[in-house]
């Protein structure tokens, strides 16, 4: 035996006597005959030898720490998502309406006397930006609310620097306004701010004083003509409520598989996460649109700020620290449209990702400091609700699904408990799967889906916390409403290079997993290979732009 490999042997007895150190004594000295005949033939043999120290002493300590957080992560996750599974079901089972939990009452207009003194005045803002192909859904809809017209304001919030979409919207506004409503379409001549600016500078119009509920919808919400009807009594009897939020339908799921994705994904949302924190602790994130608020509790929490790009759920933090509570209103649904298209649907979920995290950053100590809410709230907003929700899910599931798991297969030295891979993951899954049961065909292909995407909403989650390059990049989310059949029509014998739709990330990761799964498959002794070749097979078919609706560019 050689002198250096009697001196590794020696810092394992002095330096690690744990009994995994010893473990890897004994392997080593196994080896060291070996070694010591490849060190003599040439500098081959020494990377060799110096690859073996470095694999023992470096990599599977660093790669056994990464599995051992993963595992607490994996727990942390699955008991969040068994927590609110339970508390649902526990709603739905005690018939927990939010019609029962809170005051609810038809609005009285059989009093002739009083004509529509009845009603609040209410204020419903469209915010938009060169969106011409949702803008007059959301507008005709707004337009046709079952609300007395002089208890109503409807305020387009038109940021567009699109002519075509300019001249589209006072077009609508003007047409509405004909008809006897009271439409207004304000135009900033900047965009400071993005859409919480231009919320800002909506409320700060003379006329909106007289208003004391505002509603809000993106420019592809369309809401049913009584959903005034029957979200506003929430806010009249239980002065403690300060937003009325509902549920999101989506018009196009069916449109292709990967906005059948997006539903399984946000039908939890709404099922699971909004109706637990509504039930449980009368709060939870505001969506941003398809809700109602009360303008005292906005304008007490400080109004529409711009430091993040979740301006609705900082607001919604804000208010939930000056202590209004929030109702959930799951059966009251606002039809809209989810991205198509794989470019729009990672530049929303990087801005669903990384405000959140920012957001976190920026507000835990603010939260901790507060002394108008308990200990409880607190550590479920800072642990609960950003924690777990917005920074560990996102993490876990990418580095260990997508990087840890598959490395395994080149270390046999790291044991990952079946819990963590099988148990844990399947609970979680069929959870999920609940919240739209036409689906569950589909879980496979959503699991492999939802693994690639982690790896955006990994990289912006990052950004968020670290503050990056990107951290306020507001892109609005591309929706196509009508014309798409036939902007697809128009297009179909034009084609896009080959270049132009390449996601490197997605090949790099792609490759790697396959290649995983390639050495499994000849050194394995399982059928691991099987999940590691199918992941793959979805970050190619992500890295090369076939997924979504592919809409040319004329």
């Amino acid at each position: 035996m050689s002198p250096l490999m009697k001196f590794f042997l020696f810092l394992y007895d002095y330096l690690s006597p744990s009994s995994w150190f010893l473990v890897q004594r004994h392997n080593l000295a196994a080896l060291s005959d070996t070694t010591d005949d490849v060190v003599r033939s040439g500098i081959i043999g020494e990377i060799i030898y110096i690859w073996k120290q470095t694999r023992i002493f470096v990599f599977i300590p660093i790669l056994k720490c990464l599995v051992t957080i993963c595992l607490v992560m994996s727990l942390l996750l699955f008991i969040e998502r068994v927590y609110m599974s339970i508390v649902v079901v526990f709603v739905k089972l005690l018939r927990r309406t939010p019609e029962k939990v809170h005051k609810w009452e038809a609005i009285n207009d059989d009093d002739l006397e009083l004509a529509n003194t009845n009603y609040p005045m209410v204020l419903i803002q469209i915010p938009m930006y060169n969106e011409k192909e949702v803008c007059q859904l959301s507008i005709g809809a707004a337009c046709r609310l079952s609300w007395p017209l002089d208890r109503m304001i409807i305020q387009v919030l038109d940021d567009s620097t699109d002519p075509a979409s300019k001249e589209l919207v006072n077009a609508e506004c003007d047409k509405w306004a004909r008809k006897g409503i009271n439409i207004m379409s304000e135009i900033r001549d900047n965009r400071i701010g993005y859409k919480a600016g231009a919320l800002k500078a909506g409320m700060m119009h003379n006329y909106v004083k007289q208003c004391e509920f505002v509603a809000i919808f993106d420019a592809d919400f369309q809401p049913d003509p009584d959903f005034l009807e029957r979200t506003i009594p929430f806010l009249i009897h239980n002065h403690e409520i300060s937003l009325v939020q509902c549920r999101w339908k989506f018009v196009n799921a069916n449109e292709c598989l990967m906005t059948r994705m997006q539903e399984m994904s946000l039908n939890y949302h709404f099922v699971a996460e909004q109706e637990s924190g509504s039930s449980i602790h009368a709060f939870f994130g505001f969506n941003g649109t398809a809700g109602v608020w009360r303008i005292a509790a906005l304008n007490e929490a400080g109004g529409w700020k711009d430091r993040t790009t979740v301006e609705d759920m900082d607001l919604a933090v804000r208010a939930c620290l000056h202590g209004w509570k929030f109702v959930y209103v799951h059966d009251v649904e606002v039809k809209n449209e989810l991205p198509s298209t794989f470019k729009a649907y990672r530049f929303q979920q990087h801005r669903w990702s990384c405000g959140p995290a920012n957001l976190w950053r920026k507000m835990t100590m603010e939260i901790l400091q507060n002394k108008k809410v308990s200990a409880w709230k607190k550590l479920y907003l800072i642990y609960n609700f950003f924690f777990i929700r917005k920074i560990v899910v996102h993490i876990f599931t990418f580095v260990f699904y997508c990087l840890i798991l598959p490395t395994t297969v080149l270390f046999p030295e790291l044991q990952v408990p079946k819990w963590a891979t099988v148990y844990f993951p399947t609970t979680i899954t069929i959870l999920n799967a609940i919240a739209t049961p036409r689906s569950l065909h589909l879980l496979v292909f959503w699991i492999l889906f939802e693994n690639v995407m982690s790896m955006h909403r990994t990289k912006a989650t990052f950004i968020g916390l670290l503050e990056a390059g990107r951290v306020n990049e507001w892109v609005v989310t591309e929706k196509l409403g009508d014309t798409l059949k036939s902007k697809l029509i128009a297009t179909t014998k034009l084609y896009t290079r080959f270049g132009q739709r390449i996601n490197w990330r997605e090949l790099v990761v792609g490759l790697y997993i396959f290649f995983c799964g390639c050495y499994d498959f000849a050194y394995g002794g399982s059928y691991f290979y099987v999940y590691l070749f199918l992941q793959s097979c979805a970050f190619f078919v992500a890295g090369v732009g076939y997924i979504g609706t592919f809409v040319p560019s004329v």
